[in-house]
């Protein structure tokens, strides 16, 4: 007698449940080494996805601080991870130990992408060759097209200019800022890449950063860290084109810029911008199978500049007239202290910071308050390294809680409060104490961190210069508490700008 169809079923259904069940015993064995972070009992197969909010990362993680303390594990899927926590832990983890944690953890989405696995940029590119030298050319281009120099800070303050006019525009109606902070820091940015700026109604510019918008909130979501934890279903024809539809189309749209440039590019005259410079390396590494000058790396440098340039600053700077609507005891101190140093009849300078001490200290707690990146950008260990006495193996993510640090009641007077008094001291000089850390530390450090200070104060200090912000009448107060998604933006909300 031959067996019944759910019998013939019965053996197959245990060998694949006994072989998922040895699959996940054999990546969960290193939470049995000695001295390896507590952490939470993990599900088999799933490991801790169903435990966190993707949605509300920070307040899963504050929830697990709180339970298993500065240095604790977790399991998404079969992707060990530990996350860090405090000032101590995240200055021995990033600088201390940067040799051991300046690595990358995988990102199998981004070869469904379309780029091959060498073609990383610089964000992501794995700790190695190919970092060090996309990092060294990114640096060394943006000194040379002027990070440093009087032509970088005149685009800046140009685009500043293009920027106060559009927001008198609006002619003292309430609107939103966000749009228009996009598109300015939008523009410095192309100009680096590109070396030109857009008009702000221009509607493939207007397509471009809606795009990226979509981008953003796709690499933010759940299903996203899903398909990186388990990238075998990836190979699901068609899911990642699904997924991933507005990353997909907005590197289209970056694909078409770059072929434009190429057509008016002049191998014989000087790089206009770091495009050229890119493509002059590209031919000079021809010859050189370990370059990581490629068309393909090409791609990924202009979107990590135009993703990670743009947003953050962006983000930032509408915190900051946010908080100016918010406390206008501060914003009228600013105002004061713009006067006396700058007046009304020129343009703000980068020299001015040494005489504005209480300005320089206002942006930086708009980026201390604000805390845009609460948990950075994930790292990896390259190899068995140690963090406050606990034993994290090779291969493991590690997730540095910055806002752990930004917030720490240990190295701030009021960490939940806005208060620019936290970086003057006692005679009112500005000071930066060693928890300051949105840009993260180390050698995985954001190397846009000298630009983003530049965009910061000469935007801020123009708009202040020109404009008194308030919350339209009948409108109500709007929230300082942000909307967490990878970044941390405040929720949407409307000013009036009035000329000074």
């Amino acid at each position: 007698m031959g067996l019944l169809p759910g019998e013939a079923l019965w053996p197959l259904a245990v060998a694949t449940a006994v072989f998922l069940l040895l699959v996940d015993l054999m990546h969960r064995r290193v939470r049995w080494a000695a001295r390896y972070p507590p952490g939470p009992r993990p599900l088999p197969g799933l490991g801790h996805l169903l435990h966190l909010d993707f949605r509300d990362m920070l307040r899963s993680v504050s929830q697990l601080r709180s339970r298993f303390g500065d240095v604790f594990s977790l399991q998404l899927a079969w992707t060990p991870v530990v996350v860090i926590n405090g000032l101590e832990a995240v200055r021995e983890a990033l600088v201390q130990r940067s040799e051991d944690t300046s690595d990358r953890p995988p990102a199998p989405v981004y070869e469904h992408l379309g780029f091959g696995p060498q073609a990383q940029g610089v964000i992501l590119a794995r700790y190695g060759h190919a970092w060090r030298e996309q990092r060294r050319f990114s640096v060394s281009t943006l000194r040379d097209f002027g990070l440093g120099k009087k032509s970088l800070e005149q685009w800046v303050t140009e685009e500043a200019a293009c920027l106060c006019a559009a927001f008198e525009d609006q002619a003292g109606r309430p609107f939103s800022p966000s749009a228009l902070l996009n598109k300015a820091v939008s523009n410095v940015i192309s100009s680096l890449i590109y070396g030109r700026r857009f008009q702000y109604q221009d509607p493939r510019f207007q397509k471009l950063l809606d795009l990226m918008e979509e981008g953003l909130k796709e690499d933010s979501g759940f299903l996203r860290q899903v398909l990186d934890a388990v990238p075998v279903l990836l190979r699901i024809p068609g899911l990642a084109a699904k997924v991933f539809k507005g990353q997909r189309a907005f590197m289209a749209l970056l694909d078409e810029l770059v072929t434009e440039h190429k057509m008016s590019r002049d191998p014989a005259q000087p790089p206009r911008d770091l495009t050229d410079a890119f493509l002059d390396e590209v031919e000079k590494a021809k010859e050189n199978p370990r370059s990581s000058f490629t068309d393909e790396n090409l791609r990924m440098v202009v979107v990590d500049l135009f993703t990670a340039g743009m947003v953050t600053t962006s983000t930032t700077l509408a915190w900051a007239l946010l908080l100016m609507i918010l406390h206008p005891d501060v914003q009228r101190r600013v105002q004061k202290e713009i006067d006396e140093a700058i007046g009304q009849a020129r343009r703000p300078e980068m020299a001015d910071q040494a005489r504005m001490p209480f300005t320089v200290a206002v942006v930086h707690e708009v980026q201390r308050f604000a805390d845009i990146i609460p948990l950075g950008v994930p790292h990896m260990t390259s190899q068995d390294t140690e963090v406050r006495g606990f034993l994290i193996p090779k291969g493991t993510t590690l997730i540095t809680n910055l806002s752990s640090v930004l917030k720490d009641e240990a190295a701030w007077k009021e960490p939940f409060r806005f208060q620019p008094e936290h970086f003057l001291d006692a005679q009112g000089r500005f000071v930066k104490p060693p928890a300051f850390m949105p840009f993260s530390a180390g050698r995985r450090s954001c190397l846009g961190e000298p630009l983003a200070r530049m965009e910061l104060f000469l935007f801020f200090t123009c708009l202040l210069q020109r404009f008194s912000f308030s919350v339209p009448a009948g409108q109500p107060r709007p929230s300082d508490h942000g909307a967490y998604a990878f970044l941390v933006a405040p929720h949407p909300y409307q000013l009036c700008a009035l000329p000074r």
